[in-house]
């Protein structure tokens, strides 16, 4: 039988047998090549098993086995722990403490510090296959945090904190990735403290949890440069549509023209022209339309292709012939018109604060002068719904939207994850 579970593993098998040697190599504090040479294995070999990429022929499988000390029904049995008697006493510890996450713990405490291998033999066990799918991106991160606090013993509470690191005691922050860019924000990397970083796969499954010091996170920032990006926050209010500005900027209400019709040759990613800008009564009086509209949604961390859409949508909705986005600002550049999308109250601006004066690259126009227009969606997980419209000019948006925390901007440390990241 377990010969021909061998012949065609199911991902299922395949998955088991990645964990296991994963864990059960952690416990002999062996790494990845180490285990491959005492096997005789090309160097990459064991890499490739727990990534699930390799079929392991049943002579192999004991040959791994055999180096790791166990039997090979061993390796295939599902659920199989390794043998956490030795990291089980701090989370026996932490529960009999009492102690919540942000209760103080010294560094390399014997009983309630939890030293990094051990803290992610233990996340990994226990995070590995939990799904966070169909959850948005805030719910996803509570329900992670929600999960490692039962793992490690502590209580859950009834909400978390906004502290820095978000896990004062054992002092680690976490990150959910699906992509190869961490971000992290607001803040530079700390030396001491533990990034608990976890992969997600496709189906927005834990695949993998990896845990680094901040020293070995600083040897992959290659530019140490934090980015800036601007945030406010939305209110939704008593109405589902908002002309919050009754008038173009100055500079703009001379240039605009009521009567101008888009023709269909003209492309929304034009530069504008003296003339052939609406006004943004026009241009509320024609957005509202969308309200109630409906589109497919392509998934809670797909806001870049949802957002597409919208644009999309915009863009035929004021009547040019097709669409066009040039990733440039505004989106809308014929226009004057910014787009955004939000399914949450946090609003992303970039590296572009609204009231800026500063000018754009288009001549005679300044930031300021831009108009925002401001969809707020609900959905299901399958179909995005247009519910409320905000339009605004850049000048009076933060009379509408205040900045977060009162914050003059935020700021991101932007770091490249290595491919092989998860598995080393």
């Amino acid at each position: 039988m377990v010969k021909d579970q061998l012949r065609k593993p199911s991902l299922r098998m395949t998955q088991i047998l990645a964990d296991n040697v994963r864990g059960y190599r952690k416990v002999q504090n062996l790494s990845q090549e180490a285990l491959a040479d005492i096997c005789d294995l090309h160097r990459t070999y064991i890499g490739s098993v727990e990534r699930c990429e390799r079929n392991v022929t049943l002579s192999t499988l004991e040959v791994i086995a055999q180096a790791l000390g166990i039997s090979v029904p061993e390796l295939l049995t599902e659920n199989m722990k390794t043998n956490n008697d030795g990291v089980n006493k701090y989370v026996e510890a932490i529960k009999q403490s009492g102690l919540s996450i942000y209760d103080p713990i010294k560094i390399g405490d014997p009983n309630l510090w939890i030293p990094t291998p051990e803290l992610e033999i233990l996340l990994n066990d226990e995070l590995i296959r939990i799904s966070l799918a169909n959850l948005p991106l805030r719910t996803r991160s509570k329900v992670l945090k929600e999960h490692i606090c039962q793992i490690l013993g502590y209580p859950v509470p009834s909400s978390f904190r906004k502290t820095q690191p978000r896990f004062p005691g054992q002092f680690f922050d976490t990150y959910i990735q699906k992509s190869s860019n961490l971000q992290i924000w607001n803040e530079e990397i700390a030396s001491t403290r533990r990034y608990v970083i976890v992969r997600l796969n496709a189906d927005d499954i834990i695949s993998r949890v990896k845990v680094i010091t901040g020293d070995v996170l600083a040897i992959l920032d290659t530019t140490g440069t934090l980015t800036q990006k601007y945030q406010a926050r939305l209110n939704l209010g008593q109405s589902e549509t908002e002309l919050i500005a009754e008038e173009d900027t100055k500079i703009l209400q001379s240039l605009v023209c009521a009567d101008f019709n888009i023709a269909p040759f003209e492309s929304p990613i034009n530069h504008p022209a003296a003339g052939q800008l609406l006004p943004i009564r026009k241009i509320f009086e024609q957005l509202i339309k969308l309200i109630g509209t409906s589109f497919a949604d392509t998934g809670y961390d797909q806001d870049r292709n949802r957002g597409a859409e919208l644009h999309r949508i915009v863009c035929q909705n004021l009547g040019y012939k097709k669409y066009q986005d040039d990733g440039q600002f505004p989106d809308i550049r014929h226009q004057l018109i910014e787009i955004k999308l939000q399914t949450s109250p946090t609003i992303d601006l970039g590296l572009v604060c609204p009231d800026s004066t500063e000018p754009l690259d288009i001549p005679q126009i300044r930031h300021c002068d831009v108009r925002y227009a401001l969809f707020y969606a609900q959905t299901n997980g399958e179909t995005v719904t247009l519910t409320h419209l905000f339009l605004t000019t850049g000048e009076k948006f933060f009379h509408r939207f205040p900045q977060c925390k009162g914050k003059t901007l935020n700021k991101k440390l932007q770091i490249p994850l290595p491919r092989d990241f998860f598995s080393n």
